[in-house]
Parts: structure tokens; C-alpha cells; sequence
């Protein structure tokens, strides 16, 4: 078994973590392609049993990949969509971070999780992503993301003016600092902090959440996956903030932009003991009032 493995960085005392997890993959006879300036932190501190290679870019991930594993938080994670693409590689997420709604194993189950890997005893989720039309070339050949896609204003220039259509009808015009198209994945981040709903990974939907709106009678909306989101964007700037995940361009406020679903899916590995529903009660604490 050839398993990749991304992460954005290491720090000196995660070195004992990684040398256990390197000896995991050893014992579980797993040969290990490191992305390579990831291995460039740590080669030099950490000793490394059996054969490994390394790799550069996606186009170095081929059918010999059995899956891509990520060390970090979320924001890692989502680095990884870039690297997998359509290639239908599963990700598993190693949560090195904070908060971990998708890499939701924590690094104290290391164990158990290159123990199921090995075994394939595990489950593969099929999480939607959204896809990104534009009048001019951005993002290059990457225009999709796992999340959200997001049009902003500049820095502390005044609010932006969207004028908002599905499917070609009006919906709504949102005087804001923004608005964020989520996919049911990208429910729990970006969108949930501008409260927006959470909806459940297979529920067919994208979540439009706008940022700081001018008008209070303006709320997030769910809207089927099958619809086409497209934009007008009115400023008194030239130009505004897109976003694609943690990807951003500024773009000419002029552009031409739309958003639908994409035509593949990322594949996202879970153990079979972890869901949906227990990574919520864990990673907002329900349940756990004692007045219950």
C-alpha cells in the first residue's frame, strides 16, 4: 500500500508525534510519498525505516496512491482538494489543529486510524464540491473548492452591491461586505460564522450566506445544488475579492461569475465509529449542558 502525505508544516515539537507516525506506517507496511517541502522540515530530525518517495505536485499522484493523508487542521485539508483533483484519491484528515470538522481524527487515534487504512476498514464519503464559471481566466485549472466560494470587498473599502440570480431569475440583491455560496461541507466554516445554517453533507444543497449585510431583514438561504448561481457586482471600487476555499484572487468588479456544482466529487475517508452528527456533538459541545 502507497499512501501520500501533505501537511503545510511541522514544528520542532510535533517531531516525536511524526517519528510515531512514521513507525505506524512501518509496522502497517505502508510506504509513504511525502510532499516534498513538507519533507524537507523534518527528514533531518526524524529517522525513517523501510522505503519512501516524494512528490511535488498532483501531477505526480497517480492509480499507485491508495489514498492521500493530510497532517494538520482543516485549512491543510483543504490544500489537498488541489493535489487529488478528480483523480477520485480518498483523504484522510490527521487533525494537527484547532478545530477539525473535516480532519476530525485526532492525532491520539494515529493508531487506530493506520490500523483501519491497512486493513481498509473504513468508510468513503462522496462530499460535493462547487465549481467556478468566470468571463477571463482565474484560478487557473483548479476552479472548483470543497467549502465555499466567496466574493468580497477590498480591505476597508465601502460595501459592494450583489446583485444575485438562480438560474438566470432574480433572486436578491445584498448590500454587504460580501456573500459566500457554500457547499454542504463548507456549512460548518466560513458560512457558520456568519450564521449561516449547518446542513448535512448529503443533503443536495448550497448555502448562500452574505457578510455583514447592510439590511437585517437579509438572511442566509438553502437553495438545491442543481440551481446555477450567478452574479452582478456594483462597488464604488474597481475591483473586489474571490475566493475559492483559502485561494483568492482580486478580479475587476466588471467580471462575469458564476457558480454550480462540480462534475466530480472528493472522496473523504472516516472510521467507522465517527459520523456526521458525533463530530457535531463533539466540535460545538451539544448535549453537554448539565441542565439537561
Amino acid at each position: 500500500m502507497k499512501i501520500a502525505i501533505y501537511s503545510r508544516g511541522i514544528e520542532n515539537d510535533q517531531h516525536k508525534d511524526m517519528a510515531f507516525f512514521l513507525e505506524e506506517l512501518y509496522i502497517n507496511k505502508i510506504e509513504p510519498v511525502f510532499f516534498q517541502d513538507f519533507f524537507n522540515q523534518f527528514y533531518s530530525a526524524v529517522t525513517i525505516r523501510g522505503k519512501y518517495t516524494t512528490f511535488n505536485s498532483a501531477a505526480d499522484l497517480d492509480d499507485s496512491i491508495d489514498c492521500l493523508i493530510s497532517l494538520g487542521g482543516d485549512g491543510t485539508l483543504l490544500d489537498t482538494v488541489t493535489l487529488v483533483q478528480n483523480k477520485g484519491i480518498p483523504v484522510l484528515g490527521i487533525n494537527y489543529g484547532r478545530l477539525g470538522f473535516l480532519a476530525n481524527i485526532g492525532k491520539e487515534d494515529l493508531h487506530v486510524a493506520i490500523r483501519a487504512l491497512a486493513n481498509r476498514t473504513y468508510v468513503k464519503e462522496k462530499r460535493t464540491l462547487i465549481h467556478l464559471d468566470a468571463n477571463i481566466p482565474i484560478f487557473n485549472n483548479m476552479p472548483y473548492a470543497l467549502n465555499e466560494f466567496t466574493l468580497q470587498k477590498k480591505d476597508s473599502s465601502s460595501m459592494i452591491k450583489i446583485n444575485t440570480y438562480l438560474n438566470g431569475e432574480f433572486l436578491n440583491t445584498y448590500w454587504a461586505d460580501g456573500l459566500i455560496v457554500a457547499t454542504p461541507t463548507g456549512s460548518t466554516g466560513y458560512s457558520l460564522s456568519c450564521n449561516g445554517p449547518i446542513v448535512f453533507p448529503d443533503s443536495g444543497s448550497f448555502v448562500i450566506t452574505p457578510i455583514s449585510p447592510h439590511n437585517l431583514n437579509i438572511r442566509p438561504i438553502v437553495v438545491p445544488d442543481n440551481n446555477i448561481i450567478s452574479f452582478d457586482i456594483e462597488g464604488r471600487t474597481d475591483s473586489i475579492i474571490c475566493t475559492l476555499d483559502s485561494r483568492r484572487v482580486v478580479v475587476p468588479k466588471e467580471i462575469q461569475l458564476a457558480v454550480k456544482k462540480e462534475n466530480f466529487c472528493i472522496n473523504l475517508i472516516r472510521l467507522n465509529e465517527n459520523n456526521f452528527l458525533q463530530t457535531l456533538r463533539n466540535k460545538l459541545s451539544w448535549g453537554l449542558d448539565k441542565r439537561n
